[in-house]
Parts: structure tokens; C-alpha cells; sequence
């Protein structure tokens, strides 16, 4: 408990340090279309936060960056599975796993805007960023888990939920962090040159050929939020889910 508390007052101090650093940069250069300091970017988003615009671009680029990862999450969980049961399909997805992961993702946005629209492509490209994460995680945590612990779970009955809480979730936990933080940035990315009419990436735009410096470091803080609130919030679903599950079979076995 003190280690904790003691490591956020850490963070807390080297966050203001920070912010300080950027503040007398700001005031160095004395240039709002170069920099703007924390404070006006601070007064720039409280702008931003009443106007029912802001949260029409919020609603449409999480909605569609969400629903990119939820696809990539079930497509991935399903093919790592089936790489595990039959060696033939881990071989056939290897190459494009591997394709996917060098490839660049502004290479992959402008070649996916040839095939989709604007206001599908945040999806698209999402949902290709998240699955080379989340297979090659599902992957690890079943090629990891130790063999006598799988067979002292199958002679002592262990509950499916239990085992997977035990050998595999850790690693799918670890790449869900890891792939949800890669497809806000791939998504948003996809936005500012696909530019759908009221998304985030559209806004970032605008503020960039404007020289609205201050909305442009608004909706990047906007971005980040968004990016850490989702990954807590999903996390806490995750683990609360399996928690409950483990309860129910517990139930049931007494």
C-alpha cells in the first residue's frame, strides 16, 4: 500500500515537472503558433467540452475505433485457437501476421482507402493493428503455460474459467493493454487522412492547416485521455467478468 502510494506521488511529481518544462518552453519561444502552454491548451479544451460538436466527434471516432478493436479481439482469440489445434493454419497465418506487423500503417490507410470509405477506415485499420497483438499474445500464453500445470487442472476438474485465469489471461490481459493503445493512435491516424466528416482525426486536421495550435494539443490531450480511460475501463471489465465467472462456477461445484 505505502509502495503504491508512494509511486503515485512519484508520477504526480514528475508529471509537474513536466507540465513546468513545457511551460517555460512556451514562454521562451513566446510564439502561440509554435507552442502553446499547458495552460492555454487547458483553456482551449474548456472551450471545446460544452459544444455538442466535441462530443459528436468524441461519440463517432470511439465508436469506431471500439468496434475495430472488438473485432479484432474475437477474430484473434478465434484464430490463435485454431493455430493451436491444427499447426497448418499457425503456418498459413504466420506470413501475414508477420506482413501486417512491418507494414507501415500510413502504407496500410492509403491502400485501405482505395477499398473503403472514409468513414469506415478508422475500423479497418484498427481492427488490422490489434489482431497481429492480441494473436501473437493468445499465442504466447498457450505455448507458455506449463504442461504439468494444464495436467493438474484436467485430473483435478479445474473449471474452464479457472484455467484460463490461471494460464492464459495474464498474457491476453498484457496484449489488450498493449493493443489498445496501438489502435486509438493507427485509428485517429486513419481519420486525419481519410478525413470523415465529424471525427477527431477530421478536427486534428483543421487545427493543423489553420494554425489553431492550441486545439491541435486539445484534441492530441483529448486523444490520450480518451486512450487511457478506455484501456482502464475495459481492463476492469475484464477482470471483473472473469471474476464473476469464477464465482458462478464456484457455486456450482459446491
Amino acid at each position: 500500500m505505502k509502495q503504491t502510494k508512494k509511486r503515485r506521488t512519484g508520477l504526480l511529481a514528475a508529471a509537474v515537472f513536466w507540465l513546468a518544462v513545457w511551460q517555460a518552453a512556451a514562454m521562451a519561444i513566446g510564439q502561440e503558433v509554435f507552442l502553446v502552454s499547458p495552460i492555454q491548451a487547458a483553456g482551449t479544451l474548456m472551450e471545446l467540452l460544452p459544444q455538442a460538436d466535441f462530443w459528436q466527434r468524441v461519440g463517432f471516432s470511439a465508436g469506431h475505433i471500439l468496434l475495430g478493436f472488438a473485432l479484432g479481439v474475437v477474430v484473434s482469440v478465434l484464430l490463435a485457437a485454431a493455430a493451436e489445434r491444427w499447426a497448418w493454419v499457425d503456418t498459413l497465418l504466420a506470413p501475414v501476421i508477420q506482413l501486417v506487423k512491418a507494414t507501415p500503417v500510413a502504407s496500410f490507410i492509403i491502400l485501405a482507402l482505395v477499398w473503403v470509405s472514409g468513414r469506415s477506415l478508422s475500423i479497418l485499420i484498427s481492427f488490422l493493428m490489434v489482431l497481429p497483438v492480441l494473436y501473437s499474445a493468445v499465442r504466447t500464453g498457450i505455448e507458455s503455460a506449463d504442461v504439468q500445470l494444464l495436467e493438474m487442472a484436467q485430473v483435478f476438474h479445474l473449471p474452464l474459467a479457472r484455467r484460463v485465469k490461471a494460464i492464459w489471461l495474464q498474457a491476453f490481459r498484457q496484449g489488450c493493454s498493449v493493443a489498445l493503445g496501438i489502435c486509438w493512435k493507427s485509428g485517429v491516424a486513419a481519420e486525419v487522412i481519410g478525413l470523415p466528416d465529424g471525427s477527431i482525426g477530421d478536427a486534428l486536421y483543421r487545427a493543423k492547416i489553420t494554425l489553431s495550435t492550441g486545439e491541435l494539443f486539445a484534441w492530441t490531450f483529448v486523444i490520450i485521455l480518451l486512450s487511457a480511460g478506455f484501456e482502464k475501463l475495459f481492463l476492469a471489465l475484464l477482470d471483473k467478468a472473469v471474476a464473476r465467472v469464477l464465482g458462478e462456477d464456484v457455486a456450482k461445484n459446491d
